[in-house]
């Protein structure tokens, strides 16, 4: 009898070069229903981030019911449709001990590196999103996708290192060519062809990858460590190459998008940020559910958001700082419009990825993103009070629909927390008075 598993190949040559091909999503590879594969083990878990600058009014944010079916004040009411899904997580604290409070910096580095940064340019390391990617994000074509609704390539929250930020794409267009263009491979084509130009390039690079381990014989330790740093890198890109040369395992839920044939306008008024943030969501979560990228970012808005409102004469950042709290409403008025606008784009992030169908359920299902920002209360700069958020169930690792208020822990917390739901080995996270090995069982299954 022959043993079939999930890995199951088929190899050949093609043009006098190897060629690996998978073999179909047959019913022999999964369990009586559909939802795990026939060995037990489960469906894949993405992991995700999205960010919204500027923290929140704590007045009119935070539940004053904790647990289960809190209550959404006004600055969340828009969370109604999608609170079945996500988790908030408030009162937290990013303690930066000995270091100068960076502005718009520190709190959400402390967010995704566990760790207060020196300055205001470098973050302590890499981030978690890049961790939880090297674990599981070098089988799938892209390692991370990383977007942004503001414009700006810059604006992100995802570092592979000290000085290396991951340039976000802020174009519809340019995001539609590079994930559905013409180096596509349709998992559910009947017909696969592997791209000659990639098998070149597969050929060349190997030989390269020959030449920098030989090189690595005649150096010293400094350049050696730099030189395994490189083939890391390279390595990564080896195994792209080898994914855009094996059929694609068939996704009932993956559908090619239309074309983006036009750009949303540029600019910062609020509407054209729904707007790209929109049609980025749309292409984030084909891509996803395409199995194109298991790890993904998504920033609405940059840390000091310049976001503008029609018929009001200060973008969201002077807003937080110039703008009066309201006597009568205790907080400040247009402010909190900016923050709005924000909470409703992550309902549409989450709901997005609630709509889209994977196997006998969902693909919140099987995804968890964790949602930060930069402060708690903007005015005054804080980093206590800070809010945050998960969403999805990590293929029923976590419990959704709870709120969490908490007594002043670090966001390191949480941080640590995520990751070791996505399978992280590590005893525990941060550094100093970040440093935590405490989970938030609240939400663990």
């Amino acid at each position: 009898m022959i043993d079939f598993s999930r890995r199951r190949v088929l190899r050949g040559v093609l043009d006098g070069g190897a060629v690996t091909v998978a073999l179909p999503l047959l019913n022999c590879f999964l369990n009586g229903n559909g939802t795990a594969m026939a060995d037990g083990s489960a469906m894949p878990v993405r992991f995700g981030t999205w960010f919204w600058g500027l923290g929140m009014a704590k007045n009119i944010f935070v539940p004053k019911k904790t647990g289960a079916d809190f209550d959404l004040p006004e600055e969340i009411a828009m969370l109604a449709p999608v609170r079945k899904d996500i988790n908030l997580f408030t009162n937290m604290q990013a303690f930066r001990d000995t270091e100068a409070n960076r502005c718009h910096f520190t709190g959400w580095v402390i967010n995704m590196t566990g760790a207060a940064p020196k300055n205001g340019q470098n973050t302590p390391g890499e981030t978690i999103d890049m961790t939880v990617a090297n674990q599981i994000g070098r089988t799938t074509r892209f390692k991370t996708l990383n977007a942004t609704a503001t414009g700006d390539p810059r604006s992100t929250v995802s570092y592979e290192g000290l000085n290396a930020p991951s340039t976000a794409e802020f174009s519809p267009m340019n995001f539609y060519t590079r994930l559905f263009g013409p180096d596509f491979q349709d998992p559910n084509a009947p017909d696969f062809k592997p791209n000659p130009q990639t098998m070149v390039r597969k050929s060349v690079l190997s030989g390269m990858l020959d030449d920098v381990k030989a090189l690595e014989r005649d150096v010293g330790p400094e350049d050696r460590a730099r030189l395994d740093q490189y083939l890391t890198g390279l390595r990564h890109i080896e195994q792209q190459f080898q994914q855009q040369l094996t059929k694609p395992e068939p996704r009932a839920a993956c559908v090619a998008p239309k074309a983006v044939t036009r750009e949303p306008a540029a600019g910062g008024d609020a509407e054209l940020y729904k707007a790209r943030h929109e049609m980025l969501t749309n292409l984030m979560v084909m891509a996803v559910a395409c199995d194109q990228t298991r790890v993904f970012n998504m920033n609405y808005s940059a840390a000091s958001a310049n976001t503008i409102k029609a018929g009001y004469e200060k973008p969201h950042h002077t807003t937080t700082h110039e703008e009066p709290v309201d006597d009568k409403l205790g907080y400040q008025l247009n402010c909190s419009w900016f923050t709005r606008r924000a909470m409703e784009s992550w309902a549409y992030f989450v709901k997005a990825f609630g709509d889209m169908k994977e196997g006998d359920g969902r693909l919140i299902d099987n995804v968890l993103i964790y949602a930060v920002t930069d402060h708690g209360f903007a005015r005054v700069h804080s980093l206590d009070g800070m809010p945050a958020f998960t969403a999805g169930r990590a293929g029923g690792r976590v419990k959704t629909g709870v709120h969490v208020a908490t007594d002043n822990a670090t966001v390191a917390r949480l941080g640590y927390t995520v990751q070791r739901v996505m399978g992280l080995d590590i005893p525990s996270w941060g550094t100093r008075s970040n440093n935590t090995s405490k989970e938030f069982g609240e939400i663990l299954v």
